[in-house]
Order: structure tokens, then sequence, then C-alpha cells
């Protein structure tokens, strides 16, 4: 499988999983192409997608926890609006940056 093709795998499930949930995705075409691209090489590389923006340690308990969409995205995009990677927003929040 192609980069381009995992990416498209990628990005149809956080598709799927942000209209699951009520979020968006990053309405920023290039910010989410960046964070789609670092979840598709992670996968490729390790299996599972880690979150692009967080460390995987090697501990298989501790990074289950950064699997995207990591343990974390649900609390942060309630508090922030948006996850730590940008990849989901809060609809009432998505393009607003302070």
């Amino acid at each position: 499988m192609t980069l381009e093709e995992t990416k498209e795998k990628v990005l149809s499930y956080a598709r799927k999983y942000a209209d699951k949930n009520g979020y968006m995705l990053n309405p920023d075409p290039e910010g989410l192409d960046l964070v789609i691209e670092g979840l598709a090489k992670r996968r490729e590389k390790y299996g599972p997608q880690y979150c692009p923006c967080r460390i995987v340690t090697g501990d298989k308990e501790e990074d289950r926890k950064i699997i995207c969409p990591c343990i974390y995205h649900k609390q942060e995009i309630e508090e922030d609006g948006m996850c730590h990677c940008a990849l989901y927003f809060r609809k009432d929040t998505a393009g607003k940056t302070e």
C-alpha cells in the first residue's frame, strides 16, 4: 500500500468518526493534510495510527492511549474546541483560533 492509499484510509476513518461523534475535521486543507499524513506515516511504521503530535514510547499499554482518536481528544475538544493535533474540531469553534 502506498502512502497516498494509507492517507485515504486514515482520512475516510477520520471523517466517519467525526460525523458519528458530532465533530468536524480541521477546515484548513493544509492543516488537515499534515495531520492525516502524520497519522498515515505512523500507521505504516507502527501498525496502529498513533497521534502524530505525541511520543510513541514503545510501552504498548501506554502507547494504546495515543492511538487516534486518543484518550485525550474528547476533553481537549470540550475545553479547547479542538484536539491537540488539530484533527477534530467542535463544530461551533472550527476555524476560530485565539
